[in-house]
């Protein structure tokens, strides 16, 4: 079987040389597999993509794609599925945090039938943070856009040809990959391991990145926030609606009306702040579709190494 490796970098200079003898000493047992390397740079300053470019020209197994700009891990996997060519790809984080072996098991699996393999954490390294957000996202996820995300969160995957072939001819932004994956109900399976800390350098995987994945994966795949703006108008109109007869009742008994201008005050303040929530949610879907419409692509490619065919965008 043919293998492609996608393997997002940002500044991963460091990094590089560990994780290339690491892969070689893990596929170096499996004549049966032959791989295929993409290294998608998503906007290195150092010199990764020089790095390379120079082990492409040693080494026809590595494709390098360099974007003109940091568009995002998730661009980078979309560029690097839409320009792979084996029979099955897996992602691969260049830190070395998912240990490359994982990736052999998930093979096993693919090839007993499964489409999708998820490699998933069934211990951690990376500090506590992250995994409570992880846990948070995993599990609202869960409950409210695709009931079939595993509960320890996405990190690993590898997939079939025909998953590849669906995802890449989805012409989606400000989405998530995996949860596309999810989305696609192609048969799917779990493998277990032990996520590491990471060596060298430090995660670009920051927290504004993490808030956008997670309102990113809400928008696209679940409708409850926009059910929740529904909600919400329903039961304070019924609050109100409460309240007025309950002023109505008291006025008819005679009795003094309710009085107090910090509790009128803070109850318009508390119903501005929900009418701005909502106002943002309801925009947070209009700017979405609104940058569909432009139709711009999700990355623009600068330069490449080793690659035949390099695609600028993913909408043709």
């Amino acid at each position: 079987m043919k293998l492609s490796l996608i393997i997002p970098v940002l500044n991963e200079r460091d990094n590089l040389p560990n994780l290339l003898d690491v892969i070689d000493a893990t596929f170096k047992q499996e004549p049966g597999i032959s791989l295929e390397l993409i290294f998608v740079d998503d906007g290195s300053t150092d010199q990764t993509f020089h790095f390379l470019q120079e082990q492409s020209l040693k080494d026809p197994r590595i494709k390098v794609i360099r974007f003109a700009r940091n568009f995002g891990s998730h661009a980078a996997l979309l560029a690097g599925f839409s320009n792979c060519t084996g029979d099955a790809a897996a992602y691969l984080a260049a830190d070395l945090q998912d240990p490359p072996e994982t990736v052999l098991k998930m093979v096993e699996e693919w090839k007993q039938g499964h489409y999708i393999v998820w490699g998933t954490r069934e211990q951690r390294d990376d500090g506590i943070l992250a995994g409570v957000f992880s846990k948070i996202y995993s599990s609202l996820m869960r409950k409210f856009a695709l009931p079939n995300m595993p509960t320890t969160g996405l990190d690993l995957c590898l997939i079939d040809r025909k998953v590849i072939d669906a995802i890449t001819g989805i012409a989606e932004k400000n989405t998530s990959i995996f949860g596309l994956i999810l989305w696609t109900g192609f048969p799917q399976t779990f493998v277990p391991y032990h996520r590491h800390e990471r060596k060298r350098g430090r995660s670009r995987w920051t927290l504004g990145k993490k808030i956008k994945l997670f309102v990113d994966s809400f928008v696209a795949f679940s409708f409850f926030p926009i059910r929740l703006v529904t909600y919400f108008g329903f039961l304070f109109s019924t609050l109100g609606f409460l309240y007025g007869g309950f002023v109505a009742v008291r006025a008819a008994m005679g009795l003094t009306g309710i009085s107090g201008w910090a509790s009128i005050i803070t109850l318009i303040v508390f119903l501005s702040g929900i009418q701005l929530l909502m106002l943002g949610i309801v925009a947070e879907y209009l700017w979405r579709t609104f940058d569909e419409s432009r139709h711009r692509p999700p990355y623009i490619i600068i330069d490449d190494a080793n690659v035949s065919k390099p695609k600028t965008d993913t909408n043709q």
